[in-house]
């Protein structure tokens, strides 16, 4: 065999690598786009409650404007925050948004009442659902981001990411342990 042989069947089998490792990168990146996707709709689910939420609870806790003017506030950040695509903000956003909820959901205990309210708790069941749906959406983006970053890390993919410009993605993470809780929708 000549070397110019040789030297050819290196250079496919470099080729092959290339692109295999590319594409690897390639569709490893477009899951963690598909996972975001996934929690972007779980969350404007969560949005479009909010409101109907807020409103059947001015009713019977008008004094309480306070808890219902936060979590509005809270809801308003957080949708800022999904429009600037930085995820970190985005975390915090959603953190302020839990808690405004938590508080929310703790005027039912004042308010009987309340619970009583069929499309109260239609609405306490619809967001449970959708808390739970976030949830495991943060945890499948998470999973893709992990695999991602784990490829640009890693040899020999590596040298393709920073041939190609590929960069690691963020986590979705909550800030502290207190945020980690579920809202609670149970009464």
């Amino acid at each position: 065999m000549s070397t110019s042989f040789i030297l050819v069947i290196i250079l496919v089998v470099f080729g092959f690598f290339l692109a295999g490792a590319y594409n690897l990168l390639v569709r490893s990146k477009n899951r963690a786009k598909e996972a975001w996707a996934d929690i972007d709709v779980q969350l404007k689910r969560r949005y479009d409650l909010i409101p109907n939420l807020v409103e059947s609870v001015k009713g019977y806790a008008a004094h309480e404007r306070e808890v219902l003017e936060n979590v509005t506030k809270a809801r308003s950040a957080a949708i800022n925050a999904e429009q600037s695509g930085n995820v970190k903000e985005m975390a915090q956003a959603e953190n302020m948004l839990s808690g405004a909820l938590k508080s929310l959901f703790a005027l039912s205990e004042a308010y009987p009442q309340l619970r009583a309210v069929e499309s109260f708790t239609k609405l306490q069941d619809e967001l449970s659902d959708t808390e739970n749906k976030i949830q495991s959406a943060r945890r499948f983006y998470n999973t893709n981001v992990m695999n991602l970053n784990t490829q640009i890390e890693q040899f020999p993919t590596n040298f393709v990411a920073n041939i190609f410009g590929f960069k690691k993605e963020e986590f979705f993470e909550l800030e502290n342990e207190t945020e980690r809780e579920t809202v609670k929708v149970s009464f």
